[in-house]
């Protein structure tokens, strides 16, 4: 629910005068005394729960070359920039923008997170904003991160296990997470604090945590559902008066929300970032002063000007712990606010080759992978040697398709629980791209294991199958390349169907797709032809839950009827890898695309 706009307009002005007054003012300039209090934020963003180190040869496990990464790495560097601090006489404070769970690991994930919760308590994280991820078990999950519990899950139902030591239940958080714009729907209240205020040696530092309006659109609606979610600019504005009556004048803000650079490998620099975290970061009333992102997965270091043209750092620390943003803060005892042109940050990377892994957070992970063993190495099938790495790929043709999206596509489409009593049988099956997370890996024999599966598809949607029209059919394909993917496109990965678009009309305004070229298995059997898509029929159409509530910007999804829900996506795989085994990789030959 977003705020009244009066209202809005009103509080903006409010703290736009508030940051005008002639001691905030000073503050931005010369400061009025030599004894400034030094302080300095430590941040991370988009942690998902990678407790292990990725293998440098993923690009989840380096920056640039740099080997990086792995929770009990990122700990000793925590430890150490904490000491360097204390030698320049700072005090320091460890924040998070977000996603420090959800898409995680199974290492994190089949114990619903909780192991993440615990290392991000060992490393003495201090506050963080909820992200898109951290609904994605719904917002009463997320509270129980906050304050501890465990779940009545049966002892690995669904291959999870929460609580799985009872001599030590899960207590949750040590640290406050925030989320100033996720309110209860048609209610002023958030589900939980919407900022938290930090006293470092006398002076009070406000931090205010959103994640992306945008949440709704990229999270399943069952996460969400009873939630509303607004504006970041409106609703950070609308909270400067509220800590301005606290005494609060030095504002950081944790935003669940980033910008991309023009060159990826200037990891400490702001080569041409552009997007909608840095618009946000110039927009919100000037008594902010810092803006620490998340979300994108990049890494930047930048200097905006707020709107009262103030310089204001902006930054990301990439993804999976591999960077550390280190901010150094001067604070005026007089002004109680940030010397604003004295903020100093660097980008450090989380090295592993100079460092000693911490040892309670090594000890942590190899207690969880002990427990999570049963679960991981239980084989699902095999799959034909089809490469000298033994995986299947989710790297995408140069018409859209990959291996591994064809594999997961057909799997779904096989899948029976999706299939209501006497119901009609699944023709054609969608598959979301951003929902293939890696390629899928084989051991040395070709087996695929749960823990290799779960790699790929760590989301734990269910399938869903729906009623669509053949026009509806149609209008889903070019939605591929309209309305909110027209700026980056997302090709779904398609089984049941075939289909040729044109790239000239794809670059332009129009449909991409040519209608006749769209054909498809109407009647549910893979050994017979395939016939031409009927616009005026109906078809019965599957896809995972997000999938099927418009998520990705795929509307019409969602206006499919008679929605019956299967079992796990993960589950459809394993199924469908055991049913065949072993596995052969197929043509992609299903997606055609033009000049």
């Amino acid at each position: 629910m977003r705020l009244p706009r009066r209202r809005v307009v009103a509080l903006a002005a409010a703290a736009a005068a508030l940051a005008a007054t002639p001691s905030a003012l000073a503050v931005k300039g010369k400061p009025h005394t030599k004894r400034l209090v030094n302080l300095d934020l430590l941040a991370i963003n988009d942690f998902h729960g990678q407790l292990e180190k990725v293998p440098a040869t993923s690009s989840s496990g380096r920056i640039n070359t740099t080997p990086a990464g792995g929770a009990e790495y990122l700990a000793t560097h925590l430890d150490r920039l904490r000491a360097e601090a204390r030698a320049r006489g700072a005090s320091t404070l460890t924040v998070g923008a977000g996603d420090l769970i959800g898409a995680t690991p199974l290492l994190s994930a089949a114990f619903h997170d909780e192991p993440t919760i615990e290392a991000m308590n060992l490393m003495k994280l201090d506050v963080a904003s909820v992200g898109n991820h951290e609904f994605d078990e719904g917002y009463r999950e997320l509270q129980r991160m906050q304050y501890g519990g465990c779940l009545p899950d049966g002892e690995g139902a669904d291959n999870q296990n929460s609580c799985p030591d009872p001599a030590a239940p899960f207590a949750g958080a040590d640290f406050r997470y925030l989320a100033a714009n996720t309110f209860y729907s048609g209610s002023r209240r958030t589900v939980l604090p919407p900022y938290t205020v930090k006293s470092v040696r006398g002076v009070k530092v406000g931090f205010i945590g959103v994640t992306l309006e945008d949440t709704p659109n990229i999270v399943t609606k069952a996460g969400i559902q009873g939630l509303t979610f607004t504006d970041e600019v409106e609703t950070i504005n609308a909270l400067v008066p509220e800590l301005r009556r606290r005494k609060v004048q030095a504002i950081v803000v944790l935003m669940h929300e980033g910008g991309v650079p023009a060159d990826a490998t200037q990891y400490d620099g702001c080569a041409g970032v552009t997007g909608p975290g840095i618009e946000i970061a110039k927009q919100v009333s000037p008594a902010v002063d810092v803006v620490i992102t998340g979300h994108t997965h990049q890494a930047y270091n930048c200097v905006v000007s707020d709107p009262a043209g103030n310089p204001r750092r902006v930054t990301s620390a990439s993804s999976a712990g591999r960077l550390v943003t280190s901010i150094q803060l001067q604070l005026d005892p007089r002004t109680k606010d940030v010397v604003r042109p004295s903020v100093l940050a660097r980008n450090v990377i989380v090295t592993n080759a100079d460092v000693t892994p911490r040892a309670d957070i090594t000890a942590l992970i190899e207690k969880y992978r002990v427990l999570v063993a049963p679960i991981a190495n239980r084989v699902l099938g095999r799959v034909a040697p089809v490469d000298a790495v033994n995986s299947v790929s989710r790297a995408n043709d140069a018409d859209g398709e990959s291996p591994l999206g064809n594999l997961i596509a057909d799997a779904q489409r096989a899948d029976a629980s999706a299939v209501p009593a006497g119901g009609r049988k699944v023709q054609i099956t969608f598959m979301n791209p951003g929902g293939i997370r890696a390629d899928l890996l084989e051991d040395a024999s070709g087996n695929v294991t749960f823990g290799a599966a779960f790699t790929v598809q760590p989301f734990n949607n269910y399938v869903v199958s729906k009623t669509l029209t053949g026009q509806q059919v149609l209008d889903v394909l070019n939605e591929q390349w309209n309305g909110r993917n027209e700026t980056a496109n997302k090709i779904l990965q398609v089984s049941g169907l075939t289909y040729t678009w044109s790239k000239a009309a794809a670059a332009g305004t129009g449909d991409a797709v040519r209608p006749g070229s769209v054909m498809v298995d109407a009647d549910a059997d893979p050994a017979t032809p395939m016939v031409a898509l009927d616009p005026a029929a109906s078809y019965r159409v599957s896809m995972n839950s997000f999938l099927s509530d418009g998520g990705d910007g795929f509307a019409t999804l969602a206006a499919g009827t008679d929605k019956y829900y299967g079992g796990l996506d993960i589950d459809s795989l394993a199924t469908y890898l055991a049913a065949n085994d072993p596995y052969t990789p197929g043509p992609t030959d299903r997606i055609t695309a033009t000049p």
